[in-house]
């Protein structure tokens, strides 16, 4: 089997239409910009703006990359040799709303949404719910909800608020996570409105989505998150793996000076940290390094940056770098293990 273990879906006006009750007062709406020869979208969320019309992978049927027509999304999956995506969101990879019950009315619809679109898959769509971290009691019904109803995990950004992803604000999601046994997918993205602003100069975002994650990883390790929560599974992705070997240099020297030693060739297999490469990472240097037992690969399917590529696994599996042993490691049982598939 090949799983892509990080694929995503661009939200239509259809997404929202599941937003129930008080909670549709918050829908957003899709915009155009106010000069006439601009192409771009925007979606416009508690009044602020955010662009719907980059990132959008156009080498994909517009109704699969939208989820509007399963049927077409599956079809395509065979023509690219896949049998189970993992479906990230498009819109909360940034922070959207400063406002607790904005977040809980946009979360509950989104998580409504794709576990219903989800359902007509046969199981070959498995989806990641995104929580409302500003009402941590809200987030938590969410993993609830989400473990009842399909999905793999559970969608978490580099930084939530103004919140490292080791506050102990976030103790009661990885407790009830591990109790539910639903992995934390650290995606690339940010969730702190500063940071935006920070570099908003940036033009392609490499501090506040790529950077934060490497952070978060370092942080989370030398904090002992694993070990404080024993059977909690977490999950790095689209940032590439070829960090890794740089991470744990460091953390070797940090160890140290506290006095601890740092197993760097079982630190991802006792964590029970999954970490997603790409086919332009040395990947023979990060396995040597980290291991294969806890690598996975995803194609960014649906999206046009940096990371993406669409015949990733295909190219994966043919890579003459690798045992086989490795590949069918990573593009099955690996992905089987995180996501409970």
């Amino acid at each position: 089997m090949r799983i892509d273990a990080d694929a995503h879906v661009i939200e239509t006006e259809e997404t929202w239409e599941y937003m129930e009750g008080a909670d549709r007062k918050f829908m957003p709406r899709m915009v155009a910009p106010s000069q006439e020869s601009s192409p771009d979208e925007y979606w416009l969320v508690d009044e602020r703006g955010h662009i719907r019309s980059v990132n959008v992978g156009r080498d994909t049927p517009a109704a699969s990359r939208e989820l509007r027509d399963v049927a077409v999304r599956l079809k395509h999956m065979d023509e690219l040799g896949v049998d189970v995506q993992v479906l990230y969101p498009t819109i909360f990879l940034m922070p959207v709303t400063a406002r607790a019950e904005v977040e809980v009315a946009l979360c509950r619809g989104y998580n409504r949404w794709l576990a219903a679109v989800c359902k007509q898959a046969g199981g070959r769509l498995r989806w990641t719910a995104v929580l409302p971290l500003l009402n941590m009691e809200e987030a938590l019904n969410e993993v609830r909800y989400a473990s009842q109803n399909g999905a793999g995990g559970i969608f978490i950004r580099g930084t939530e608020g103004d919140r490292l992803l080791t506050d102990p604000y976030f103790y009661p999601l990885y407790d009830e996570a591990a109790r539910l046994d639903i992995p934390l997918c650290v995606h690339s993205a940010s969730g702190t409105f500063s940071l935006f602003e920070l570099y908003r100069y940036e033009p392609v975002g490499f501090s506040k989505f790529k950077l934060v994650i490497v952070g978060a990883f370092h942080s989370v390790v030398l904090a002992g998150i694993p070990q404080r929560f024993p059977g909690l599974k977490m999950a790095f992705l689209e940032v590439s793996a070829q960090w890794v070997p740089y991470v744990y240099r460091d953390l070797t020297k940090r160890f140290r000076m506290e006095g601890r030693e740092f197993d760097g060739a079982n630190l991802l297999s006792e964590s029970r940290i999954y970490v997603g490469v790409e086919n332009n990472d040395d990947l023979p240097y990060v396995i040597d390094n980290a291991g294969d037992d806890n690598l996975v690969i995803g194609s960014d399917y649906g999206h046009a940056d940096s990371a993406t590529e669409l015949m990733a696994l295909e190219r994966f599996s043919a890579d003459s770098r690798l045992a086989p042993a490795t590949v069918e490691k990573i593009l099955d049982h690996n992905p089987k293990v995180l996501y409970g598939i």
